[in-house]
């Protein structure tokens, strides 16, 4: 049987393991909290999926085995996901799993990360279940036919008070890493579906990664909490092609769209809030229009499926860690530049590291807080 173990028992840790149960694996969930766990088995779990599945082991990390899993998934804050990967390397498991955003905009650790996945051939991936949705296979498949690609616009704008939501012990952003920027939060971090697909699919299009990067952010305090509502972000890629990519936390309702434009032909993605469905539109002579229906536990277990697709027939995927890193040098990108004023050039050869950013001015660090 396949087994995994699982980090964090919030809401992606309870998506991740309902959807590794529903494959049939075994299941270990691990959080610092006990009372995160009492959660899982009493309000979060049962209140999805009917009642909480007493396969699934919950222990608290102190007590959690080492060694011997297929799959690591780590659903904990930004700010912990590299320090905790780096530790679960060394437990040597097929694959691992992080969720987005993959790091925090300091890149702190991220290149070391990198290297040691390659040294010892572990598979990681970056939580960007969208870039492996059935819609948006098909929205690259069709894409790749489209001539001339003038433009890519992607919008992810979304009022994150569904994420309080789902976790209704939280009292507001200030209680957990999402009202803080440099701990991997506000718009840009945790709307950066948005930036994953924008990537995806302009190399999809043989427009290559984006290299230089302008933004625009709105960074606000609301007590001990600072993060950026809204990013505007201006991007161009190494073969030219430039387009724009925006994400908030205060749209209502939600806009989740993406748009490719051709010379004389479009193609347009949704992700419809409700009935829960994407929508794909091909726009030519004539409109046509693909609803793709699903469940949000459906995100989860396709993501999953991917991961098993990926290590049994070695294909590239949209949600390898070099995707995962690549959107985290443009969210960092971003921050440097709607705090200096400058564009921001990414060189990639530098690695996933602060240095690989540059303006013309020469200031490739980040401030410690929005200007």
């Amino acid at each position: 049987m396949t087994k995994v173990k699982i980090y964090g028992a919030g809401s992606i840790g309870n998506h991740l393991s309902n959807a590794a149960r529903s494959k049939g694996w075994d299941v270990t969930l691990c959080d610092i909290d006990s009372a995160a766990l009492e959660r899982t088995r009493n309000e979060i779990y049962p209140a999805r999926y009917g009642a909480f599945d007493e396969e699934i082991e919950l222990v608290h990390c102190d007590d959690a085995p080492k060694g011997g899993f297929d799959y690591i998934f780590i659903g904990t804050p930004p700010d912990s996901h590299v320090p905790l990967a780096l530790e679960v390397v060394k437990e040597k498991p097929k694959a691992i799993l992080v969720e987005k955003p993959f790091a925090t905009p300091d890149l702190k650790g991220c290149q070391e990360l990198f290297d040691q996945c390659k040294a010892n051939g572990i598979e990681c991936f970056v939580g960007y279940d969208h870039a492996v949705a059935a819609s948006t296979v098909k929205f690259a498949e069709i894409a790749k036919d489209i001539k001339d690609v003038k433009t890519l616009d992607v919008f992810f704008r979304e009022h994150w008070q569904g994420i309080f939501n789902a976790h209704p012990w939280l009292d507001g952003p200030a209680d957990t890493y999402l009202g803080y920027w440099t701990r991997g939060g506000g718009a840009l971090g945790e709307h950066s579906h948005a930036l994953n697909l924008w990537q995806y699919i302009a190399q999809v299009v043989g427009a290559g990664k984006i290299t230089e990067v302008v933004a625009t952010m709105d960074y606000v305090k609301d007590g001990k909490a600072e993060f950026d509502r809204l990013a505007l972000l201006n991007v161009k890629t190494e073969n030219g092609l430039v387009g724009s990519v925006v994400q908030d936390v205060v749209t209502k309702p939600t806009l989740k769209s993406m748009r490719l434009q051709g010379v004389d032909e479009a193609l347009e993605w949704q992700c419809v809030p409700s009935p829960y469905s994407d929508k794909l539109r091909i726009i030519g002579e004539e409109v046509k229009e693909k609803i793709f229906e699903k469940t949000r536990p459906d995100d989860f277990i396709t993501e999953l499926n991917h991961l098993e697709d990926v290590l049994a027939g070695g294909k590239l995927s949209p949600i390898s860690i070099e995707a995962g890193l690549d959107t985290m040098l443009v969210i960092a990108a971003a921050h440097l530049s709607a705090q200096t004023g400058e564009k921001v050039t990414i060189n990639y050869a530098a690695g996933y590291v602060p240095e690989a950013l540059s303006t013309e001015s020469g200031s490739g660090a980040l401030k410690q807080a929005a200007a």
